[in-house]
């Protein structure tokens, strides 16, 4: 028998109805990429599940996604809003565009409240809200990220048509980033102080053809040319950035979830389930794993819905 499509009109008065008192098998705090695949796998095997987004997708200042297979070169938006219309047609899902500010309780008796002050209950809680970007302070670095300035190569870098790569130092990913990069073109990298370059990675940098540009850097300008404290203006088809990241939610460090430092910023740490270190509370997407892309973070949230799935199975039988 095919899912019930029901009107949206229709389908916001029954959500209204349902959600009071009732308990969700899953609640999923995030509708990115993601949490979407794992609420796939969920409303498949014909499970109740509550998804709570705040519509703050980590690529939304991209014009395109790439590296998807299927969607290569489409606009993010478009991939998003065509994923969500495939899930609303099933009956078993309630959507809240609202954020998550508060979580307690425990396995199969959690409670979420919401911004607007609802409550909201079930017996597993996915965290699926992605990271926050933080990149070094450069006057016009942020107004162009996901525009000019991008961290991932297997995303962007093909795009740049073998032209000019600046790569801006910002941690330890910085050297091994330049490295890789040589790969789609003509890299120059610029340390801006914020990394140290000892013998052997200089060596491995000009082994790779790397120029090194260690003026610091004054401000981005144009698309992405970069002002040099010196005056010179360098010109790139594109800059490169390894930002530091943490979770996009504050939720999961105050109700116990244990954290891992990695050299990319900070995850949350899940077992080969998912599952977080606090019982009944999982993690999928850029939150849990490393390395990121829009591929990964599916692959992740599709792992993580058949888990929870099969954790509700277990118990119950």
């Amino acid at each position: 028998m095919s899912p019930q499509i029901l009107p949206a009109a229709t389908r916001r008065g029954a959500t209204k109805t349902r959600i009071n008192g009732m308990m969700h098998d899953v609640i999923v705090i995030g509708g990115g990429y993601a949490g979407m695949a794992a609420v796939l796998q969920l409303l498949r095997a014909r499970r109740s599940v509550l998804v709570i987004d705040a519509g703050l997708r980590r690529n939304r200042f991209a014009n395109h996604a790439h590296g998807f297979l299927g969607q290569d070169g489409v606009p993010p938006d478009q991939i998003a809003a065509e994923a969500r219309e495939q899930l609303r047609a099933y009956p078993d899902l309630t959507w809240f565009e609202n954020e998550a500010v508060s979580l307690g309780g425990d396995r199969d008796s959690f409670e979420v409240t919401l911004r607007n002050g609802q409550s909201c209950r079930g017996r597993r809680v996915l965290f699926a809200t992605g990271v926050r970007d933080t990149l070094p302070a450069i006057d016009g670095l942020e107004e162009r990220w996901g525009r000019s300035v991008y961290h991932c190569p297997y995303c962007h870098g093909y795009e740049l048509d073998q032209g000019r790569i600046g790569v801006i130092g910002s941690g330890p990913m910085s050297a091994h980033q330049a490295e890789l990069l040589t790969e789609w073109g003509d890299v120059t990298f610029l340390p801006n102080g914020a990394v140290s370059l000892d013998d052997e990675t200089r060596q491995r940098l000009e082994a790779r053809g790397v120029t090194l540009e260690e003026a610091p850097i004054e401000r981005v300008v144009e698309d992405a040319d970069v002002a040099l404290a010196d005056g010179r203006v360098l010109s790139f088809a594109g800059l490169f950035v390894a930002t530091t990241v943490s979770p996009a939610s504050p939720l999961p460090a105050h109700i116990g979830c244990e954290i891992d430092e990695t050299p990319m910023g900070t995850t949350l740490r899940t077992d080969a389930a998912k599952q977080t270190t606090v019982p009944g509370i999982y993690a999928c997407g850029d939150m849990a794993t490393t390395p990121h892309s829009v591929s990964l973070a599916v692959g992740d949230g599709a792992m993580a819905g058949m888990q929870i799935h099969r954790s509700l199975v277990w118990l119950e039988h």
